[in-house]
């Protein structure tokens, strides 16, 4: 990886200690949290249909990107895998039709998750931008609802991202250039060659300076209620006739979320004038953006930290952004 940031001297166990107490809400809608064993050892393997050629399970999944970012990464702790699940397909055992769902023992029922999320941390490697402590963080995303389970065996769609997880509020900081959004494969190994890829060349300082900028950038009051009327206002927008705006993903309850924030979060709320940093916008947004569904989240939230700095560039230049004029 391009130019990592820099080494914590603690003791490993205390650098243990003090990241396990960030918690695992990296993501929150509709999901549950469940461990690596669960998914390897309770849950059934999709097949495609027509020729029973199973899939990749979610397991196999962040066991090779954990692999990778151990191999690519060999000097530094690697934490376990924080793993997030959601609509969760139920069955049961050929033996148990026709039984009452209340007369079912554990091993006549069947499941799996049709989406999963997870995110792997690498303590080590940190800055802090403002009062916030940022570490390096992988991860990714499975959703079977996006693979085609009725036909024969095809290439499978991943989510892979490298970025930040923010200490304090466990938001994730991803850029356009940590995500892979759309990752093709036809094998574990290369899916696991992507997720080495991607790690080789992210440029971990590029973010972290981008994210340090926007510190510098403030917007009023009535800014800040301009671009909240906006966003409101965006999915209405003629683009035919406005073709330059750039996209906002967050929904409208989203955005409201934001507004919510703006008056109560404990860490990043407004200031006493009512203005607001760039940075402290950027991590209302990506904490609003918890509330998206796993197959949106990462992608929503890349969109976060490009608006942001759309807005922080027009800031410094002086120049038009429909947001804020």
């Amino acid at each position: 990886m391009n130019n990592l940031i820099e080494y914590n001297p603690k003791p490993l166990e205390m650098v243990i200690e003090e990241h396990n107490h960030i918690g695992n809400d990296f993501i929150v809608a509709n999901t549950e949290v469940v461990t690596l064993e669960h998914l390897r050892d309770d849950c059934i393997v999709p097949v495609f249909t027509k020729d029973n050629e199973t899939t990749i399970s979610h397991f196999q999944f962040i066991d090779k990107v954990n692999q990778s970012v151990r191999n690519s990464l060999p000097d530094y702790h690697v934490n376990d895998a924080s793993v997030r699940v959601s609509h969760v397909i139920k069955g049961r055992v050929p033996g148990a039709i026709g039984k009452s769902v209340k007369d079912l023992f554990e091993h006549e029922k069947t499941r799996y998750y049709e989406r999963c999320a997870f995110t792997i941390d690498i303590p080590d490697i940190y800055q802090v931008i403002g009062n916030s402590k940022l570490s390096l963080s992988i991860g990714g995303v499975r959703a079977y609802n996006q693979e085609n389970l009725y036909s024969s065996k095809s290439m499978e769609k991943f989510k892979l991202f490298i970025g930040f997880k923010n200490w304090v509020c466990t938001n994730l900081c991803i850029s356009t250039d940590g995500l892979m959004d759309s990752v093709r494969v036809s094998s574990l190994e290369e899916l696991g060659e992507k997720a080495s890829d991607l790690i080789n060349s992210f440029d971990a300082q590029r973010q972290l300076l981008d994210m340090e900028q926007l510190i510098e950038h403030k917007l009023s009051e009535k800014q800040f209620s301009l671009l909240v009327g906006k966003l409101r206002m965006l999915p209405y927008l003629d683009r035919s006739k406005n073709p330059d705006v750039m996209n906002c993903t967050l929904s409208e309850s989203q955005a409201s979320t934001i507004v919510k924030d703006y008056y109560t979060d404990k860490n990043f709320a407004k200031e006493s004038d009512g203005s607001i940093t760039l940075w402290s916008l950027y991590n209302l947004m990506t904490a609003a953006n918890k509330s998206s569904y796993i197959d949106r989240s990462f992608q929503r939230n890349a969109n976060c930290f490009e608006l942001v700095k759309h807005l922080g560039k027009s800031m410094e230049k002086g120049t038009h952004s429909w947001y804020l004029d």
